[in-house]
């Protein structure tokens, strides 16, 4: 009896605690559907939030900045304009298809901003006009620099404001004006795209398209954004103006040896027998002087900029040369060179690439140097003595020339004369330049001649120069292209004004330079700017209109 009482007590407490344990298991279920569900409403909540915030900042952009999702007013009809409230916000605000405005105006002002703004901008006259003009007369045949202003050969008197037309015109010519910023040129630009409304979107999609792709060309370029139209030079004559000397703030007491401009076209560096190297800033009025620095015991025989612009390498008559670092502002001395002994390091010229440095040595040598280590990396060796070099325009060649009257051409990635050839007519070279497109150089001899050739032709075996030109009697001493090889300078310093500027289209000497009235003296040294504006001869600076 006992035993049967104690199984129905065991099997009651059993009981009892399966239905707490089923109870417990309900209440958990049913919280965490609650749970869920709170979960469920709060991130819906969430999405609300955040879709009327977007929605608010894409109408602040739209009333800011106009519609940057969809463009209103192009393509569209005022029914699709209409927001989600009903209202309409064609009332509030209109694009402005003619560009004459930056931002948005009230539909009230729009007929004023697009047509009566434009009809003062037409009708605008000038505030004050000088009654003398036309009572005046300005000779233009007299004056060698107003020569240019006539449109005529025999013209000669023309009136007060006739004079000044054709001095805007010429400006104007000289100083082409940013057209995309006229409102006419603006208003030309968008008429075609009032005109077909039906396929404007298309246009625009098209337009916007072609904007990416040329920003995209633009950002992934180094070139200049803007590019001056390229004047082509007629023979004849030269137009030009005599400036400020260069070297006007602190000129040198000794001859001149060296003279160059930046890349930037704006700093020229001149460099001498006195020991100084001066930088100027080139304006042609006032040439303020920046810097300069003083090598002791060591006259300048040349000093030339890196192409990159980096580093000025200064050499003279010694077994080493200087490095100026414009970056550190620092001058270091280098060498003597370890692998070749040399007397006089003063003869050299420069990469296009900066990667090479090209001494002049003895018995026909001619020394590679590294612009980064500076250090020997090979040498070329002539037969006879080596007077010039000159590199080609990609930095990988070099051409030299010496006593033995021959012209070499140097392969420098494998250091071996790939051609040599007769310079015609010469004994003794001692000059040699390269245009800048790399299809001509010119040879320069001890007797006066210059010889112009064709690069190709004369590696494939044609020995006769384009053109011999004869105007200089004694040694030539330098010659250089200008930016686009139109001009070649020439000159000798064994007599007063042995300078000659060729027009090389033409091959024929301009008959104006140098002017009977204007002396260069014993010249030495020259420069074009790189793009054209100055040619710097000696310390005279001279304004040629290239």
């Amino acid at each position: 009896m006992s035993s049967l009482i104690s199984q129905n007590i065991t099997h009651s407490i059993g009981d009892e605690k399966s239905k707490r344990k089923t109870k417990g298991e309900g209440k958990e279920e049913s919280e965490k559907k609650i749970n869920r569900k709170r979960k469920k409403e709060h991130n819906e909540e969430n999405k609300e939030v955040e879709i009327k915030d977007k929605q608010e900042m894409e109408k602040l952009e739209n009333l800011l900045f106009g519609s940057l999702y969809n463009p209103v007013g192009f393509g569209k009809d005022d029914d699709d304009e209409k927001r989600d409230d009903g209202r309409n916000d064609s009332a509030m605000f209109f694009v402005d298809r003619a560009a004459d405005s930056a931002l948005s105006v009230y539909e009230g002002d729009a007929q004023l901003v697009q047509e009566g703004i434009i009809e003062v901008e037409k009708e605008r006259k000038p505030v004050w006009v000088d009654d003398e003009e036309e009572k005046a007369r300005i000779k233009l045949a007299s004056v060698n620099r107003l020569r240019k202003l006539r449109k005529e050969e025999g013209e000669d008197v023309v009136s007060g404001s006739t004079y000044v037309e054709r001095l805007r015109a010429q400006h104007a010519k000289l100083n082409p004006g940013t057209e995309w910023a006229q409102i006419d040129y603006q208003s030309r630009n968008y008429s075609s795209d009032d005109e077909d409304s039906d396929k404007e979107g298309k246009h625009i999609d098209d337009y916007g398209s072609k904007d990416v792709k040329l920003v995209d060309d633009i950002l992934q370029s180094n070139e200049d954004l803007v590019v001056k139209s390229r004047t082509k030079l007629l023979p004849g004559l030269l137009e030009y103006s005599r400036l400020v000397d260069a070297n006007t703030v602190d000129s040198s007491n000794a001859p001149i040896n060296s003279v160059q401009f930046h890349k930037n076209s704006q700093l020229l560096l001149v460099g001498g027998l006195d020991k100084k190297l001066r930088f100027f800033q080139i304006d042609g009025k006032r040439n303020t002087m920046i810097q300069s620095i003083f090598l002791e015991g060591f006259p300048i025989k040349k000093a030339s900029f890196l192409p990159n612009g980096s580093q000025v390498i200064i050499s003279g008559r010694r077994k080493f040369f200087h490095v100026l670092d414009l970056v550190k502002a620092s001058v270091d001395k280098v060498g003597p060179l370890v692998g070749r002994e040399e007397k006089s390091l003063e003869s050299f010229e420069v990469s296009p690439d900066s990667n090479t440095i090209a001494f002049l040595g003895n018995e026909g040598y001619i020394l590679l140097v590294s612009t980064k280590t500076k250090e020997l990396i090979g040498t070329l060796k002539m037969n006879g003595t080596v007077r010039s070099a000159a590199f080609s325009d990609d930095g990988q060649q070099l051409l030299s020339s010496g006593g033995d009257g021959h012209i070499y051409h140097w392969d420098l990635r494998t250091r071996t004369c790939i051609h040599k050839g007769v310079d015609e007519g010469s004994i003794n070279g001692t000059a040699l330049c390269t245009s800048p497109n790399g299809s001509l150089f010119a040879s320069g001899s001890d007797s006066g001649i210059v010889n112009i050739y064709n690069k190709q032709e004369f590696l494939g075996g044609k020995r006769r120069p384009i053109k011999a030109i004869e105007n200089l009697t004694t040694k030539v001493d330098f010659m250089k292209f200008n930016h686009d090889a139109q001009i070649l300078a020439i000159s000798s310093g064994m007599n007063k004004n042995s300078s000659k500027l060729v027009h090389i289209p033409s091959f024929t000497v301009f008959s104006n330079w140098p002017s009977p009235n204007q002396f260069v003296h014993y010249p030495r040294c020259l420069d074009f700017s790189p793009h054209g504006g100055f040619m710097h001869y000696h310390d005279e600076i001279f304004n040629a209109f290239v």
